[in-house]
């Protein structure tokens, strides 16, 4: 009878953990999808502020939500034309804006003709590198429905820890002023 006590003792000192770390699964889970995420970046299109191999936080939270953005924000979103890649850029038009994307020589034009209106719920994304960037200049505006989250910091390497993400922003003569 001793024993039988003693090995159900034991057992639930073995399976209380572990039950209770399980019961935590589903809601580190649900934090990652909705809220906040630890991303990798890769390639140079937002180079000199964010370099390949950087790894960064990324708030999810609305990240749908066109209310969320504001010009110059850095984020994540699923490419228009391969929904399984994912592309890092910064925010130079918000809805409603008229752009002035640039042509195939990096140069702009302000022929009325020329200009990109963004509609409804679209911002206009572009990468810091303006030389090596597949951007809205290649596939227009991006809906904020493809939007996976926007980058608030650096997290490492550590010597880059907290690096001001406006401190660079790309080409400038983005927006149309009448």
């Amino acid at each position: 009878m001793r024993t039988n006590n003693t090995t159900t003792h034991y057992l639930k000192q073995f399976f209380k953990p572990i039950l209770i770390s399980i019961t935590w699964i589903p809601v580190i889970i649900t934090f990652n999808n909705h809220v906040c995420f630890v991303a990798r970046i890769d390639g140079r299109s937002m180079e000199p502020t964010l370099k390949s191999g950087d790894w960064v936080f990324l708030w999810k939270w609305n990240c749908t939500d066109i209310n969320a953005y504001k010009r110059n924000d850095v984020i994540l979103f699923k490419a228009p034309l391969n929904s399984k890649k994912v592309y890092c850029k910064r925010i130079k038009g918000l809805q409603y804006d008229s752009v002035i994307p640039k042509n195939i020589n990096n140069t702009t034009s302000t022929d009325a003709k020329k200009l990109v209106h963004i509609p409804r719920n679209h911002i206009w994304c572009e990468g810091d590198n303006v030389f090596h960037s597949i951007d809205s200049n290649t596939y227009g505006p991006v809906s904020t429905g493809l939007c996976v989250g926007k980058v608030t910091k650096i997290i490492w390497p550590l010597s880059r820890f907290g690096t001001d993400l406006y401190e660079s922003q790309g080409r400038t003569n983005v927006l149309y002023k009448k």
